[in-house]
């Protein structure tokens, strides 16, 4: 008992440790379970982790503690993982970095034993982390492709653009709330745990994971379209606005009950007779496997792994020491032979990007009256609340009254002799301008990152990341160049890229230039 007791004072205390220099991270955690519906389970999660913990107390008085050595170099590479998240302010990265030294101070101090016998009440605790907005468009996608489908087979005609379609009786939108992440992440966080507690045949569990991760993508299809079903059938008197949203959990509330219901009938009991058997071998094993331990040899590993995982700090206090605060400014590109300056935009619309740390926004026209738009979105000495790359970062918000995306796609172009894949999205304008005529853009996209070119929001974190650690800062812009959608407006892209193209990089490497004068 003494070797325990020492033991739960070296894990408590590592855990402490770890929420001291990690504290950011956590309540940048408890601050997303709070403020998104989505991940509003996060707060029990950890509850029935130390229930489920709690379960297997008996198992765990079979054990004796003993530091797992081969733990540490996990542990050293989640705080790395966390440290590289962390220069490129990716919430995800450094959530998900944080639970996993947090699981892996189980078999750091206590053991791989201890840590084999509680894998399910450890991995449980991964669900507390907010991940799942990378399946959003996805997700809107298939929701789309399956009303879109059944809304044809039930005999109504439907006109669709990206996520927005319309029939006869109104217009409808595949929204983030209609996705069905929310549904998704509940059935297999909550599948999971049923699974676990109920099956004992690895089989059986994982068939109800599949299912529980099935069950809610299909109910959602079947909810979008009953949905717009109830409000075409009502004259849009039902099923619209808040109250559709009402319709969607209680419509997979049940389905979800009746997936339980079902799953219950092949529910299996642990028989006694294993369980105590199991308890005996394990013990027997235990005794026969572990060589004495010193009572203190838990604390002295828990002090070891404590000075690891201050490590990542005391680099990351380095690098901010290079870090310039002074503010951008981006030099204006002069217009190339056979083009001209444009008094203002063709059309009021901008990227929302967040929080850049300098913009440019310029118009030109060529010798034929062709329009091209250009915008570019610096950033500097990101962090969460100032990054180039993030979810938040979008060409146009669902929520857009104005402007609506209606296709995307990537294209392979040249950038001053360069080969680059960029992205490539059209957009159209919900209401007709002051003419009267509808507006539509075609927008190519791509990420400028001390000097690197890419359409990859991965690549851009990587070269962001590697900036960071070689001391030449986190200096990036995104570029939009854009012009009214028309057969040829690919042609003229291109050949405005051709013209401008060396120029807008020789404006960003000048800004980074102005910042390294500067520091």
């Amino acid at each position: 008992m003494t070797i325990w007791r020492n033991a739960l004072f070296a894990l408590g205390g590592l855990l402490v440790w770890l929420l001291f220099w990690y504290g950011d991270t956590a309540l940048a955690t408890v601050d997303i379970w709070r403020s998104s519906e989505t991940y509003a389970h996060g707060f029990v999660v950890p509850i029935i982790s130390l229930w489920l913990i709690w379960r297997q107390r008996q198992v765990l008085r079979g054990f004796t503690p003993k530091p797992g050595l081969l733990a540490w170099p996990l542990m050293a590479g989640c705080a790395a993982l966390w440290l590289l998240g962390d220069l490129v302010a990716m919430n995800a990265v450094t959530q998900f970095a944080l639970v996993a030294m947090i699981v892996l101070t189980v078999p750091a101090v206590l053991g791989w034993q201890v840590a084999r016998a509680l894998m399910f009440p450890l991995g449980f605790l991964f669900f507390a982390v907010p991940i799942g907005d990378f399946m959003l468009p996805q997700l809107m996608e298939w929701t789309a492709d399956f009303t879109v489908l059944a809304l044809r087979a039930s005999g109504i005609p439907v006109f669709r653009e990206g996520q927005s379609f319309v029939i006869p009786s109104g217009n409808w939108s595949v929204v983030e709330a209609c996705s069905g992440i929310r549904y998704l992440i509940a059935s297999v966080t909550v599948g999971c745990l049923f699974a676990y507690l109920s099956y004992q045949s690895m089989r059986r569990r994982l068939l109800f994971v599949l299912v529980s991760i099935l069950v809610p993508i299909v109910a959602n299809w079947l909810r979008a379209y009953m949905i717009v079903m109830l409000g075409h059938y009502s004259g849009n008197t039902i099923a619209t606005g808040v109250d559709h949203i009402i319709y969607g959990w209680l419509f997979f509330g049940l389905v979800i009950m009746v997936m339980f219901m079902i799953g219950a009938r092949w529910a299996e009991s642990p028989a006694p007779q294993a369980d105590a058997a199991a308890l005996a071998a394990s013990v027997a094993v235990a005794t026969k496997a572990d060589a004495p331990v010193s009572p203190f040899a838990t604390v002295l590993a828990a002090a070891a792994v404590a000075l690891l995982v201050a490590v990542p700090h005391a680099v990351n206090w380095g690098l901010a020491q290079n870090q310039n605060q002074a503010v951008p400014v981006i030099a204006t590109v002069a217009p190339a032979a056979g083009w001209q300056a444009a008094a203002a935009p063709q059309a009021d619309w901008q990227p929302s990007f967040e929080n850049p740390s300098a913009q440019l926004q310029a118009s030109y026209t060529s010798a034929s009256g062709t329009a091209v738009d250009v915008y570019v979105g610096y950033y500097r000495n990101q962090d969460y609340q100032r990054k180039l790359v993030s979810s938040q970062n979008v060409l146009v918000k669902s929520n857009d009254r104005l402007w609506s995306r209606v296709g995307g796609d990537s294209q392979n172009i040249v950038v001053q002799q360069q080969p680059l894949a960029v992205r490539t999205t059209e957009l159209r304008r919900l209401q007709p301008d002051a003419a009267g005529h509808e507006q539509r853009l075609l927008v190519w996209q791509f990420y400028w990152v001390n000097g690197h070119l890419t359409a990859s929001d991965v690549l851009a974190k990587i070269y962001g990341a590697l900036g960071r650690l070689m001391g030449q800062g986190d200096d990036a812009a995104v570029i939009m160049i854009y012009t009214p959608k028309q057969t040829e407006a690919a042609a003229v892209l291109q050949t405005f890229v051709d013209a401008h193209g060396a120029a807008i990089l020789t404006a960003l490497q000048q800004t980074r230039a102005q910042r390294q004068a500067a520091h």
